[in-house]
């Protein structure tokens, strides 16, 4: 019965001149299509209400039409007036982090080309924060190397700026690739492109030299120390994925990893390092990390424990609150002693007073038992 009305809605041309069905033949040759279909690595399809306004893989959307076809990489539909007939994955865009609630869109879906958009979900260019925390302790790092009375270097913080966004998704790809057996059976990572099959390991690979590569070519326009000093970055981007098999404390490497810029900015900008300016700023980057990190990870606690995998919400449990309340105290502290350092004047203190009013907010405020509020704080 299912297949009979597929194909009925497939051979409905006058509806498609009217712009009511969209064309679905790319979708239906495409060799992901069938293997979706039998695969049982993918999750169940979801249903909604039929009346649910959605944005289809090919940018169509069908509110209240009395034939409604749906297809996501989340889920496919057919459905007619109260019948809904699953038909399982047919499109083969990728889906990111796709809440529960259904299948997120982002400007990947709308703007950029079927061949281009698994790669660009691989590197998160749909999930933009990663690279601000990733930019801003090197932007902190410039900006305390600058003379006092001038303006941190510009062309720096957008050398320092292009590097994070190549080095974050690098990242993503290097976990991505590490974590596929274990993303499947997460209920947030499960349709990353890698986990769920639509790209390969060595499409995987490839990707992630073709963006080491464009990162070296930054990193070659610093001086000879911070060439040094960047490079070595690389150990702990690559052993990082393996920290949540080993260690309760994988948000902690996390926090060695992402907050290298804080070394590297100084570096590049004096071309040595002050440890009585550098290293305080290094620490508050690694206490900052242990806080949004933590409270990153509650969204997965459930699963981790499912999967064998180990996170500080686990090592932390109930007392979550408690322990990241110290390292945002950490925080603030480290910050304001790299700042005294550094002789910075009243106005960085009255600022660092506002960041940690907002960090007071987050850690009290969070709702560890609900995933959309840890996502969003």
């Amino acid at each position: 019965m299912a297949a009979k009305l597929l194909s009925r809605a497939f051979r409905t041309k006058s509806r498609h001149s009217r712009g009511l069905i969209p064309s679905l033949s790319h979708q239906l040759l495409d060799p992901y299509s069938s293997n979706h279909l039998q695969n049982p690595r993918f999750s169940k399809p979801r249903f909604d209400s039929p009346s649910d306004p959605k944005f289809i893989d090919s940018k169509f959307v069908f509110p209240n039409h009395c034939l409604i076809c749906e297809f996501g990489f989340n889920s496919g539909r057919i459905g007619i007036g109260r019948l809904d007939f699953s038909v399982a994955r047919i499109s083969t865009s990728s889906g990111g982090d796709e809440k529960a609630k259904g299948v997120e869109v982002s400007w990947i879906d709308v703007h950029v080309p079927d061949s281009v958009r698994p790669y660009a979900k691989l590197a998160r260019l749909d999930k933009p924060i990663g690279t601000w925390l990733l930019a801003w302790p090197c932007m902190w790092s410039i900006a305390l190397a600058a003379s006092p009375g001038s303006l941190p270097d510009l062309k720096m913080m957008l050398l320092f700026g292009c590097g994070s966004l190549l080095l974050r998704g690098a990242g993503c790809t290097v976990n991505d690739l590490f974590d596929r057996d274990i993303d499947i059976k997460v209920e947030r990572t499960k349709l990353r492109p890698v986990a769920s099959g639509l790209l390969t390991p060595f499409q995987g690979l490839t990707f992630l030299g073709f963006q080491l590569l464009l990162g070296l070519g930054i990193l070659l326009q610093l001086n000879n120390y911070s060439v040094v000093l960047g490079a070595s970055s690389l150990l702990l981007v690559f052993s990082y994925p393996l920290m949540k098999r080993l260690t309760f404390w994988p948000q902690a490497y996390l926090g060695l990893t992402f907050n290298w810029g804080a070394l590297l900015g100084w570096a590049a900008v004096k071309g040595s390092l002050d440890p009585a300016i550098v290293f305080p700023l290094y620490i508050s980057g690694v206490a900052w990390t242990l806080v949004y990190d933590t409270i990153y990870a509650h969204q997965d606690k459930e699963d981790d424990l499912k999967v064998g995998v180990k996170s500080t919400a686990l090592r932390f449990g109930d007392l979550t609150k408690n322990w990241i309340s110290g390292f945002g105290v950490a925080c603030i502290s480290s910050l304001a002693l790299s700042g005294y350092n550094s002789d910075m004047g009243w106005p960085f203190y009255a600022f660092l007073m506002a960041g940690a009013g907002q960090l007071a907010w987050q850690i009290q405020a969070v709702d560890l038992s609900n995933r959309a509020d840890c996502n969003q704080k």
